[in-house]
């Protein structure tokens, strides 16, 4: 019997889960940007960039965290399909962002338009930073106020 035999690395269940788990996420990474390429060109490079720059501003309504450009659900792509004809048809941008907006409300809209209704989105980050400010400011004044009464009461103690 001969008793030479083929050096193999030995890894540890762990750097052997470490290296299984990278290549995984590699792997499904680089599938997951392939899946979401739109192949299809169109024919006037000024079109081309209007609709390449509406698919990104448009909300995958399936996915919800995606734009239509980067979503390869079936949804995704009957929206850009849309985008392509109302392009093709001569709308605006303007005109192709309030079609979906209608038809599928404002929440289409990575960007949604300011209205009564989407007010909140647009206000609601300026209040809530000048309420935390607000309440710095209080915490700051309560904790310099008992500083100084801490800082009375030990020269107080420092006389006597």
């Amino acid at each position: 019997m001969n008793h030479l035999t083929l050096a193999r690395p030995h890894l540890s269940r762990r750097a052997r889960a470490i290296w299984i788990g990278l290549v995984a996420l590699l792997g499904f990474g680089a599938a997951g940007m392939v899946l979401a390429v739109d192949p299809v060109e169109l024919q006037d490079p000024a079109l081309q960039a209007r609709y390449r720059s509406l698919s990104h501003e448009l909300r995958c309504m399936q996915c919800q965290n995606q734009s239509i450009a980067d979503s390869p659900v079936g949804l995704a792509g009957d929206l850009r399909r849309e985008v392509r004809e109302l392009l093709v048809a001569g709308r605006s941008d303007d005109e192709i962002r309030a079609w979906m907006s209608e038809r599928y409300g404002d929440f289409i809209l990575f960007r949604p338009t300011f209205s009564w209704r989407t007010a909140w989105l647009w206000l609601a980050p300026g209040v809530l930073l000048l309420l935390g400010v607000g309440i710095a400011v209080r915490i700051v004044r309560q904790r310099a106020a008992l500083a100084a009464v801490a800082g009375v009461e030990d020269d107080d103690e420092s006389l006597t």
